[in-house]
């Protein structure tokens, strides 16, 4: 009996060697200040606001490294994350190994604003229920008195490009058009082209775009249509409108035909591209952008943020009453 258990013995312990490495696997590395270190000679190496914004940058490496050395566990998240938020960019994002994104920084607009608007209280302006782009990325509808409507809620992917022809051919016969880019989250330059190209009889010059410093070369907006929608248009804007929405908007407004109203919007104007997102030593990851976008009058809407032509504040407890009071406005301005 001694001998079976001594033969079990063995071959458990056996077992156990062989197969260890499959069960049991090494601590991951703490690389906490090798990820530190990299993402702070990153950003000081292409990010363009820094003297902008008046960071000094290498202050805050001083402030921070001291914190990093210390962070026990995930507290390395907090750190990191009120370390890229110094930035005060809402673009900047961090990503952990198979995680999701997480953005340290929104702008001081868009809290004030992200419950200033509903979709459900707008649409009690409309008699018959609004239609929606098989995308849904627009939603759109014709309000009384003829004047069209159209909300847009995503400048992602290639939707934009390949249904907003038919979403303006609807809008042909209206006697003006509102354009709400309230809440919006970026998107691609192409789907920015993709609505201007709808209101332009005639080549339009693009707002300055810089990389490294140097004012790159831009082709025109060109028109996308031989009969260009010239009746006027009134587009909404607020806090929450961000990015490639904010572009869409600066854009907008060099036409005659075109009033913005609302409010100031979010302030995010750094690009990238698809080459924005920098790996760290331990495979987390970054987002820092490096490209410059400006406003027509030369400063960048990072942080600024695009004004409106005619300021109409609506805050959360309107909502709550069940009113719209920047889209009456816009209603009232195309009656």
């Amino acid at each position: 009996m001694k001998e079976i258990y001594l033969i079990f013995s063995i071959v458990c312990l056996s077992l156990f060697l062989s197969c260890k490495d499959l069960v049991v696997t090494e601590p991951e590395l703490n690389l906490n200040v090798e990820d530190f270190e990299a993402a702070w000679d990153r950003i000081n190496d292409v990010y363009p606001y820094l003297d902008f914004k008046n960071i000094n940058w290498d202050s805050i490496h001083t402030a921070y490294r001291e914190r990093i050395d210390n962070a026990k566990g995930d507290e390395f998240f907090i750190v990191f994350g009120d370390f890229l938020a110094e930035l005060k960019d809402g673009h900047v994002y961090y990503r952990t190994k198979g995680g999701g994104e997480v953005y340290p920084y929104y702008p001081q607009r868009h809290f004030k604003d992200r419950h200033a608007y509903s979709p459900f209280i707008v649409r009690k302006y409309f008699d018959k229920e609004l239609r929606i782009t098989e995308s849904k990325s627009v939603e759109y509808g014709i309000l009384p008195e003829n004047i069209g409507y159209l909300f847009i809620s995503d400048f992602h992917e290639d939707y934009l490009i390949n249904e907003f022809p038919g979403v303006m051919n609807y809008f042909k016969n209206t006697k003006g058009l509102i354009i709400d880019i309230r809440q919006k989250r970026g998107g691609g330059y192409d789907n920015v082209e993709a609505v201007v190209s709808r209101f332009i009889a005639e080549p339009l010059e693009k707002p300055p775009y810089y990389r490294d410093g140097h004012l790159l070369e831009l082709l025109p907006f060109q028109p996308a249509a031989s009969l260009a929608y010239t009746n006027p248009v009134v587009v909404i804007i607020n806090g929450s409108t961000f990015s490639a929405g904010e572009l869409c908007t600066e854009v907008l407004k060099q036409l005659p035909n075109v009033t913005a109203i609302g409010d100031t919007t979010g302030g995010g104007s750094v690009g990238s591209g698809n080459e924005g997102l920098y790996f760290l030593p331990s495979g987390k990851s970054i987002e820092i952008g490096y490209d410059d976008l400006r406003r027509y009058d030369g400063l960048p809407w990072e942080w600024l943020g695009v004004p409106p032509d005619i300021r109409v504040v609506q805050t959360e407890v309107d909502i709550i009453a069940g009113k719209d009071k920047q889209l009456e406005y816009a209603i009232n301005m195309l009656k």
